[in-house]
């Protein structure tokens, strides 16, 4: 019979892989972000045209964005970082419009809490299609309803902020019970 090993608090490691996490890939995508922009000390030209997710990223969602738009009978415009909806608005898609920050942090949650492998990945894949998927509504009803006021409250990023990380807390919630019913099958 084997003596139980004195263990990491679960409490503590998620505690600290969570930010330990978050920073690495927050870090990681501004790394990149500089490494792909052309004004970047250490600038390769390589990177940015072949393997440059971020822009990617970008192109899917205007070009996903003017689809659906062109669907509902509007008519767009769109060149690599803004689309117009005639007699509409005109987004001008940046770096912050991405959600990059959110996807780390529900990256680096789902990666630190305790749980099956096989769970994981598939709550983290169906997450991030989720959070562009929100992120697409976003630019569409931007695209089309959007009048710019100096309520701070109507800053549609800060809009989008609120809705996404409720939405996130919402599904972290369930995904962690279901973890943790999970774990507790198993040492039953």
């Amino acid at each position: 019979m084997k003596p139980n090993k004195p263990g990491i608090n679960p409490a503590l490691k998620f505690a600290v892989t969570l930010p330990v996490a978050f920073g690495l890939l927050y870090g990681f995508y501004f790394a990149y972000l500089g490494i792909t922009s052309h004004t970047g000390k250490l600038y390769s030209p390589f990177l940015d045209e072949h393997l440059n997710f971020i822009d990617w990223l970008r192109y899917v969602l205007i070009q996903s964005s003017s689809a659906i738009l062109n669907l509902l009978g509007y008519q767009t415009k769109t060149n690599a970082d803004q689309m117009l909806v005639i007699g509409h608005n005109l987004i001008h898609v940046g770096y912050d419009c991405l959600g990059f920050g959110v996807m780390c942090f529900f990256t680096a949650f789902v990666i630190a809490y305790p749980g099956q492998l096989r769970v994981k990945f598939y709550f983290l894949i169906a997450g991030l299609i989720g959070i562009q998927l929100i992120n697409l509504a976003r630019f569409i009803l931007l695209s089309l309803y959007w009048r710019y006021t100096t309520v701070y409250i109507s800053d549609h990023h800060t809009i989008f902020n609120i809705v996404i990380y409720i939405l996130i807390a919402l599904s972290l919630y369930f995904y962690t019970r279901y973890q943790d019913k999970a774990l507790m099958r198993r040492k039953a």
